[in-house]
């Protein structure tokens, strides 16, 4: 998407591995994609799905 900024995810490593970038500069949309390959595809969610998805991965 147009306007999109993109950033690493903090939890992705610096080795090269399985890292994701997330853009959630746009209004109502939340991008994220593969560090390795940045043309394969974007997913696409909600604001209120990823925050919920977030605070899931960050419980211990």
């Amino acid at each position: 998407m147009s306007g999109a900024r993109w950033r690493k995810s903090s939890r992705s490593g610096n080795n090269g591995g399985a890292c994701v970038e997330v853009a959630d500069n746009l209004p109502g949309v939340v991008l994220v994609r593969d560090t390795k390959d940045r043309d394969g595809g974007t997913l696409t969610f909600a604001p209120q799905a990823w925050r919920a998805f977030v605070d899931v991965a960050r419980r211990p």
